[in-house]
């Protein structure tokens, strides 16, 4: 019985420490031999500082860069250590709508946005000419900005606000991934913030969207995926190009 015991131990000792040391170890120094830059992580730097990954996406919301898709990863969005969908089906009122809730200082606050407030948002920050039932100003606070709780509200009243974009809005400009940390936005959805950006940089849209075809990546082995934009990149490439005005 100890002549098995020892040999168990032995076994054990011994497959602990290939595949938990030496097989690991080899594995990470082969990679970051032969794949350097993925084995660290994609990471993008400026300055000799990284400002971010390619394969992580982070929230822009200066008027004058490409804005990426929402997140709904961690409480405020965009935290690549809480990655998640918001698990919301697509009949579901409280992805649609958004819903409200009281904070610890009694005020009512946004629990969650909802798509039709997100299509308010983009359509008003990119002047997409859109339909509404009842005038926005309706739904503005003391300082003119669209406050998003009498929005929120105003779509989960009985009689609800109806907001209807007179152009196609790609799902990404309004939908989360299901990782909630998606670095990439469609070229339509860039298309539509070009106006935007330009009149923020004093450039002109042709020139903008010249920079949207060129970092436009194509569907992987032409056949997976869709084209794409990683955000991060194109607004490296904003600030390269056109001073912000």
């Amino acid at each position: 019985m100890v002549q098995d015991l020892k040999c168990g131990f032995l076994m054990m000792f011994v497959m602990t420490v290939l595949a938990g040391v030496i097989y690991p170890v080899a594995i990470t120094g082969m990679a970051k031999a032969m794949f350097r830059d993925q084995a660290n992580g994609s990471l993008v730097t400026r300055d000799g500082q990284v400002v971010g990954s390619r394969l992580i996406g982070q929230n822009f919301t200066k008027p004058e860069y490409f804005h990426p898709r929402p997140s709904a990863a961690g409480t405020s969005g965009y935290d690549p250590t809480a990655t998640t969908g918001t698990n919301l089906g697509p009949t579901s009122a409280k992805l649609l709508n958004g819903t409200t809730k009281i904070d610890e200082k009694k005020n009512e606050v946004v629990d969650f946005d909802g798509i039709k407030d997100r299509l308010v948002h983009f359509c008003v920050d990119n002047e997409i000419p859109f339909d509404s039932s009842s005038p926005l100003d309706e739904f503005k606070d003391a300082q003119g900005n669209l406050d998003d709780v009498k929005l929120i509200k105003a779509f989960n009243d009985k009689t609800p606000l109806v907001f209807t974009a007179r152009k196609p809005i790609p799902a990404d400009a309004v939908t989360a991934s299901a990782s909630g940390v998606d670095p990439h936005i469609s070229p339509r959805n860039a298309e539509l913030q070009a106006g935007r950006v330009a009149k923020a940089r004093g450039v002109s849209v042709e020139r903008v969207r010249t920079l949207i075809v060129r970092h436009t990546e194509p569907r992987t082995l032409g056949i997976l995926g869709e084209p794409h934009l990683n955000v991060l990149e194109l607004n490296l490439a904003l600030d390269e190009q056109f001073r912000r005005k």
